[in-house]
Protein backbone atom coordinates (compact mmCIF):
# COMPACT_ATOMS: atom_id res chain seq x y z
CA UNK A 1 0.00 0.00 0.00
CA UNK A 2 1.05 3.58 -0.41
CA UNK A 3 0.34 6.93 0.61
CA UNK A 4 -2.01 9.34 -1.07
CA UNK A 5 1.09 11.49 -0.21
CA UNK A 6 2.87 8.77 -2.76
CA UNK A 7 0.47 8.62 -5.62
CA UNK A 8 0.47 12.68 -5.72
CA UNK A 9 4.55 12.41 -6.52
CA UNK A 10 3.49 10.99 -9.77
CA UNK A 11 2.08 13.53 -12.33
CA UNK A 12 -0.30 12.10 -14.75
CA UNK A 13 -1.89 15.04 -17.33
CA UNK A 14 -4.08 14.46 -20.02
CA UNK A 15 -2.42 15.82 -23.44
CA UNK A 16 -3.49 15.79 -27.06
CA UNK A 17 -1.64 13.97 -29.27
CA UNK A 18 -0.46 17.09 -32.46
CA UNK A 19 1.91 14.56 -34.12
CA UNK A 20 1.89 10.77 -34.68
CA UNK A 21 4.91 9.16 -36.93
CA UNK A 22 6.34 5.91 -37.43
CA UNK A 23 9.38 5.27 -35.49
CA UNK A 24 11.85 2.67 -37.78
CA UNK A 25 14.66 3.13 -35.48
CA UNK A 26 13.11 1.10 -32.50
CA UNK A 27 14.14 -2.19 -31.94
CA UNK A 28 9.91 -2.95 -31.19
CA UNK A 29 7.45 -1.84 -33.74
CA UNK A 30 6.80 2.39 -32.23
CA UNK A 31 5.55 5.39 -32.72
CA UNK A 32 6.73 8.84 -31.92
CA UNK A 33 4.59 11.65 -30.67
CA UNK A 34 4.32 14.91 -29.77
CA UNK A 35 1.66 15.58 -27.44
CA UNK A 36 0.22 19.00 -26.41
CA UNK A 37 0.19 19.67 -22.77
CA UNK A 38 -1.55 22.91 -22.36
CA UNK A 39 0.24 26.13 -21.13
CA UNK A 40 2.14 25.06 -18.44
CA UNK A 41 3.72 22.48 -19.43
CA UNK A 42 3.87 22.31 -22.97
CA UNK A 43 4.83 20.12 -25.66
CA UNK A 44 6.55 17.15 -25.23
CA UNK A 45 7.40 13.97 -26.92
CA UNK A 46 6.82 10.21 -26.18
CA UNK A 47 7.73 7.08 -28.04
CA UNK A 48 5.39 4.40 -27.69
CA UNK A 49 4.37 0.59 -28.82
CA UNK A 50 0.94 1.28 -29.97
CA UNK A 51 0.91 -0.05 -33.63
CA UNK A 52 -1.35 -3.53 -33.23
CA UNK A 53 -4.17 -0.96 -32.09
CA UNK A 54 -3.40 2.22 -33.75
CA UNK A 55 -2.27 4.23 -37.03
CA UNK A 56 -0.44 7.70 -36.89
CA UNK A 57 -3.59 9.09 -38.57
CA UNK A 58 -6.12 7.39 -35.86
CA UNK A 59 -3.74 8.56 -32.95
CA UNK A 60 -3.73 12.33 -34.09
CA UNK A 61 -6.27 14.44 -31.80
CA UNK A 62 -6.59 11.84 -29.06
CA UNK A 63 -6.48 13.10 -25.32
CA UNK A 64 -4.68 10.25 -23.57
CA UNK A 65 -3.36 10.22 -20.11
CA UNK A 66 0.99 10.40 -19.47
CA UNK A 67 3.01 10.67 -16.55
CA UNK A 68 5.34 13.79 -17.14
CA UNK A 69 7.68 13.62 -14.18
CA UNK A 70 9.52 10.88 -15.08
CA UNK A 71 12.95 11.29 -16.09
CA UNK A 72 13.34 11.59 -20.14
CA UNK A 73 14.41 8.05 -21.48
CA UNK A 74 17.26 7.60 -24.73
CA UNK A 75 15.13 5.06 -27.38
CA UNK A 76 17.83 4.84 -30.25
CA UNK A 77 17.92 8.50 -31.56
CA UNK A 78 14.77 9.57 -29.70
CA UNK A 79 14.23 11.44 -26.48
CA UNK A 80 11.16 10.59 -24.87
CA UNK A 81 10.05 12.72 -22.31
CA UNK A 82 6.90 11.92 -20.99
CA UNK A 83 5.47 8.02 -20.40
CA UNK A 84 1.94 7.41 -22.02
CA UNK A 85 -0.46 5.54 -20.28
CA UNK A 86 -2.30 2.38 -21.39
CA UNK A 87 -3.46 -1.17 -20.62
CA UNK A 88 -2.34 -4.70 -22.22
CA UNK A 89 -5.11 -6.44 -24.16
CA UNK A 90 -5.23 -10.50 -24.00
CA UNK A 91 -2.76 -10.32 -26.58
CA UNK A 92 -0.55 -8.09 -24.74
CA UNK A 93 -1.02 -5.03 -27.28
CA UNK A 94 -0.93 -1.54 -25.75
CA UNK A 95 -4.52 0.22 -25.76
CA UNK A 96 -4.28 3.97 -24.27
CA UNK A 97 -5.87 4.82 -21.24
CA UNK A 98 -7.98 8.07 -22.24
CA UNK A 99 -10.42 10.44 -20.38
CA UNK A 100 -14.01 9.76 -21.39
CA UNK A 101 -14.84 13.80 -22.62
CA UNK A 102 -12.81 15.81 -23.71
CA UNK A 103 -10.81 18.38 -20.60
CA UNK A 104 -8.23 20.71 -21.03
CA UNK A 105 -4.85 19.76 -21.56
CA UNK A 106 -2.61 19.80 -18.97
CA UNK A 107 -5.73 18.60 -16.65
CA UNK A 108 -3.94 16.44 -13.96
CA UNK A 109 -5.30 13.34 -12.72
CA UNK A 110 -6.21 13.20 -9.00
Amino acid sequence: MISYAEFERVDIRVGTIVEAREFPQARRPAYQLLLDFGPEIGLKKSSAQLTQHYTPATLLGRQVLAVVNFPPKQIGPFRSEVLVLGAPDAAGHTVLAAVAAPVPNGSRLH
